[in-house]
Protein backbone atom coordinates (compact mmCIF):
# COMPACT_ATOMS: atom_id res chain seq x y z
CA UNK A 1 0.00 0.00 0.00
CA UNK A 2 1.53 3.08 -1.31
CA UNK A 3 1.63 6.86 1.02
CA UNK A 4 -1.77 7.76 -0.77
CA UNK A 5 -3.51 4.83 -0.36
CA UNK A 6 -2.50 4.72 3.53
CA UNK A 7 -3.31 8.37 4.37
CA UNK A 8 -6.95 8.16 2.10
CA UNK A 9 -7.65 4.99 4.17
CA UNK A 10 -6.84 7.27 7.66
CA UNK A 11 -9.04 9.61 6.54
CA UNK A 12 -11.97 7.40 5.60
CA UNK A 13 -11.57 6.47 8.83
CA UNK A 14 -11.66 9.49 10.52
CA UNK A 15 -14.67 10.25 8.52
CA UNK A 16 -16.60 7.11 9.04
CA UNK A 17 -16.07 7.83 13.46
CA UNK A 18 -16.14 11.79 13.84
CA UNK A 19 -18.26 12.53 10.35
CA UNK A 20 -20.48 14.80 12.31
CA UNK A 21 -17.98 16.26 14.21
CA UNK A 22 -15.98 17.32 11.10
CA UNK A 23 -19.25 18.72 9.54
CA UNK A 24 -19.73 20.80 12.77
CA UNK A 25 -16.16 22.00 12.70
CA UNK A 26 -16.33 23.29 8.90
CA UNK A 27 -19.88 24.85 9.37
CA UNK A 28 -17.85 26.98 12.30
CA UNK A 29 -14.71 27.54 10.49
CA UNK A 30 -17.69 28.98 7.45
CA UNK A 31 -19.10 31.14 9.92
CA UNK A 32 -15.89 32.46 11.58
CA UNK A 33 -14.63 33.24 7.96
CA UNK A 34 -18.00 34.84 6.90
CA UNK A 35 -17.88 36.87 9.88
CA UNK A 36 -14.06 38.35 9.50
CA UNK A 37 -15.09 38.98 6.08
CA UNK A 38 -18.10 41.15 7.28
CA UNK A 39 -20.72 38.95 4.83
CA UNK A 40 -18.85 40.39 1.94
CA UNK A 41 -17.66 36.24 0.30
CA UNK A 42 -20.24 34.78 2.09
CA UNK A 43 -21.78 33.29 -1.27
CA UNK A 44 -18.20 31.57 -1.76
CA UNK A 45 -17.68 30.58 1.69
CA UNK A 46 -20.46 28.46 1.74
CA UNK A 47 -20.40 27.22 -1.67
CA UNK A 48 -16.67 26.41 -0.77
CA UNK A 49 -17.62 24.27 2.82
CA UNK A 50 -20.46 22.57 1.14
CA UNK A 51 -17.72 21.49 -1.63
CA UNK A 52 -15.46 19.86 1.34
CA UNK A 53 -18.44 18.36 2.53
CA UNK A 54 -19.50 16.29 0.00
CA UNK A 55 -15.93 15.50 -0.68
CA UNK A 56 -15.52 14.11 2.90
CA UNK A 57 -19.07 12.30 2.20
CA UNK A 58 -17.73 10.64 -0.57
CA UNK A 59 -15.14 9.20 1.42
CA UNK A 60 -17.42 7.12 4.39
CA UNK A 61 -19.36 5.80 1.72
CA UNK A 62 -22.67 7.20 3.71
CA UNK A 63 -24.73 9.97 2.33
CA UNK A 64 -25.36 13.36 3.76
CA UNK A 65 -26.84 11.67 7.44
CA UNK A 66 -23.11 12.27 8.91
CA UNK A 67 -22.35 15.80 7.62
CA UNK A 68 -25.40 17.97 7.80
Amino acid sequence: MGFLDDAKAKLTDAVDKSGDKIGDALDKAGDMADRKTGGKHADKIDGGVAKVKDALDGLDGKKDDDLA
